[in-house]
């Protein structure tokens, strides 16, 4: 996180949000600024009018009609309808209702190709920024972008901002990379990002002020929620300036915690090296007698790493995540009755479980809570439980290798969309918003949406209840009792 978060839209989860959106498509009236859909004031045609002054969004053409080069060089492409949406759910009678958030009632309009645009490609000058910390698709994220500018719109003024947001309040400080089709040929075999991602340095007074200077109309912001939270107030910043240019985020979270979207990019490949490492662990565990193998994975506030790759391993006993508070009685419990039965076991933790009992007391430089080593704990604690027994445990911290890992292709073309749909989005004149997937279309959300919190495992969920029953796991450890109070 690069700043701290004031709340945007209330808690998702809170009672008052807690109801169920039509499901036939319509939705109650909302003010526009609670409309998940009304994006009057964040569209460069109409940012600057009074919301109520367009009750109806989005409107049937652009405000400004450019036409798209892909009509010219593609006849019979098919493009979006201005007006496309996608329903916030498509559940009937949903058993889960109560616990979902409302925040998408309004629906969410399609991203996507529009055969008329805001922008004129050859006025067009973009730049592109990664923030907070490594995730595979990076790259990716890089190479779509401007290969969709480059070759989609012809657009040939493009830059990569290097070191996070402190290459945007400090360009004099930090090299601007110039991008174009041959620079990007082959950076998505590699992990890691050539913009070399960093966090701190924002600014938005100042980065406003070098984005004018530089004469940049589009921005592309490559982040997570806090990366997203910055952007969005930096659109605020623009706005009231009164300086048109499109801000348009790219989520991004190794640990998907991302809120509204199905899932972010590089999640999946972190998922697949973790169920590597996992069955490594299930190699040293099952080589010995009464071995007990433990990994610590990702996860810091969600368990999503962590359960997904138990899941895709199918080798897993335990999983430990932050959702779930457990004691380390009825774990130790479990670690006998397992050895009981198969003679050894493989336990994920993810590394913001349990932190009730390896809490510090500490926060760092940016107010965060210094979390403990859950892992070093459950080492320490099962061996010696398990010494007297003559068994050990075989601890493996993969640390760094999973976020750091090139994208598998799933995860490629999960990025290849999402670029695509940024720049698409971009040019249609939007500002102040993010891409993601909802129900696997991309869509736009405004940022302050997915600034407003973090997306966790549900004790409920279809996800967290099949980890339970794969790892054979008691109801004391599966977040039941949770559920009972």
């Amino acid at each position: 996180s690069l700043l701290p978060k004031k709340n945007l839209l209330g808690n998702p989860a809170e009672p008052s949000l807690r109801k169920s959106s039509d499901n036939d498509g319509t939705s109650a009236e909302l003010p526009p600024s609670d409309d998940s859909s009304h994006l009057s004031e964040h569209h460069l045609g109409a940012w600057l009018d009074d919301p109520a002054s367009h009750p109806c969004w989005p409107q049937k053409h652009s405000a400004k009609k450019v036409l798209n080069p892909m009509a010219r060089a593609r006849p019979g492409m098919n493009f979006l309808n201005t007006d496309e949406k996608v329903l916030g759910s498509i559940l009937l009678n949903d058993s889960k209702a109560s616990i979902r958030s409302n925040a998408l009632r309004g629906n969410c309009i399609r991203a996507n190709a529009t055969e008329y645009i805001f922008w004129e490609p050859a006025k067009v000058k973009a730049v592109m920024v990664t923030c907070g910390g490594l995730c595979p698709g990076l790259n990716s994220i890089i190479k779509g972008v401007t290969n969709c500018l480059w070759h989609d719109y012809n657009v040939r003024k493009i830059y990569g901002a290097t070191g996070g947001y402190n290459g945007l309040s400090a360009p004099d400080k930090y090299q601007m990379l110039e991008l174009n089709p041959e620079v990007v040929r082959e950076i998505h075999m590699k992990g890691g990002s050539i913009l070399k991602a960093g966090r701190g340095g924002f600014d938005a007074p100042k980065i406003c002020k070098s984005l004018q200077q530089l004469g940049i109309n589009l921005l592309f912001v490559i982040g997570g929620d806090g990366t997203q939270f910055a952007g969005h107030l930096l659109y605020e910043e623009a706005r009231r300036q009164r300086l048109p240019i499109s801000i348009v985020g790219v989520p991004k979270s190794i640990d998907n915690d991302v809120l509204f979207v199905d899932r972010t990019f590089g999640f999946d490949s972190a998922v697949e090296s973790a169920a590597e490492v996992i069955r490594n662990g299930w190699v040293e565990a099952s080589s010995c007698e009464k071995g007990v193998g433990i990994v610590k994975l990702m996860g810091r506030d969600a368990g999503f790493v962590a359960a997904h790759a138990a899941l895709a391993s199918n080798l897993v006993d335990l999983c430990l995540v932050p959702e779930v508070k457990v004691t380390m009685e009825d774990v130790c419990e479990h670690v006998d009755d397992v050895l009981k039965r198969k003679k050894y076991m493989v336990i994920v933790v993810a590394e913001g479980a349990g932190q009730d009992l390896v809490a510090t007391g500490e926060k760092d430089a940016t107010g965060h809570t210094v979390y403990g080593d859950i892992g070093v704990y459950l080492r320490d604690t099962l061996n010696k439980h398990l010494k007297p027994q003559g068994g050990r445990t075989f601890y493996i911290d993969p640390s760094y290798i999973i976020r750091s890992v090139p994208v598998t292709p799933n995860d490629h073309i999960y990025c290849s969309r999402l670029a695509n749909n940024a720049v698409h989005t971009a040019m249609r004149g939007y500002t102040g918003v993010c891409v993601g997937a909802i129900h696997n279309v991309i869509c736009i959300l405004k940022s302050k949406l997915i600034a407003s919190g973090k997306k966790q495992i549900k004790v409920k969920s279809t996800t967290w209840q099949s980890c339970v029953q794969n790892c054979h796991m008691p109801h004391s450890l599966s977040g039941g009792a949770q559920l009972a109070r």
